[in-house]
């Protein structure tokens, strides 16, 4: 089960949030790197992942950098259980050989005829040690920063509460949903289309609010 707590922010906002997780001891920087995400729907009404009563998200994600390349498949469903702003999912992983990326999307595409519904593409830099994993994603509408608790021997939530403490946020500011969620909002306050394929190179809305 994932616990995690998520924070939006303008663009603008990122060098000083990279720079506070830089100043916390005991944090170490792990790296920056670019993913793209694919997101796809059963074919089946009864199987939606959209809908209200499964409301789950099934992905293929691959990153890189200069030094790395990694492809990943992901389920992750929300926790509708959960309290509060720090909120539990579901998440299921599965790492496949980057190489094989084309092949897989042929299989989900052409074989089992699963729906792209969505794709979007941003940057993360990780920070992390044995208790949390904390990223800031740099998303073409504005900059994300979770904290996520990694440690299961720990109670998940309140290790991600001491952390959004030492970061100098406030629970109560925490956005509840995801980040399509989030990107939808934004194109209804800001007038913006809403784009299924959410790129660097298109007219995006901006969060507004800084870090």
């Amino acid at each position: 089960m994932e616990i995690e707590a998520r924070y939006f922010y303008s663009t603008k906002s990122k060098d000083k949030i990279i720079k506070q997780l830089e100043s916390l001891d005991g944090l170490f920087y792990d790296d920056r790197y670019y993913e793209k995400t694919d997101q796809y729907n059963h074919p089946m009404k009864e199987y939606d992942f959209y809908s209200k009563e499964i409301d789950g998200r099934f992905r293929i994600r691959k990153t890189e950098n200069d030094k790395i390349q990694k492809c990943m498949i992901t389920w992750k469903r929300r926790d509708h259980g959960s309290n509060g702003s720090i909120h539990q999912e579901e998440e299921i992983e599965v790492s496949i050989n980057p190489s094989e990326y084309d092949n897989l999307i042929l299989l989900l595409t052409n074989v089992l005829h699963l729906d792209l519904i969505e794709s979007y593409e941003r940057y993360r830099s990780v920070f992390h040690n044995d208790d949390v994993e904390i990223v800031v994603d740099e998303y073409p509408f504005g900059i994300a920063l979770e904290i996520e608790n990694k440690n299961n021997e720990k109670d998940g939530i309140k290790v991600v509460d001491e952390w959004i403490k030492k970061i100098g946020l406030n629970i109560d500011d925490a956005y509840p949903l995801s980040w399509d969620d989030k990107y939808l909002e934004l194109c209804k306050e800001q007038n913006k289309k809403v784009e299924s394929i959410v790129t660097f190179d298109k007219d995006m809305p901006q969060a507004t609010n800084d870090f």
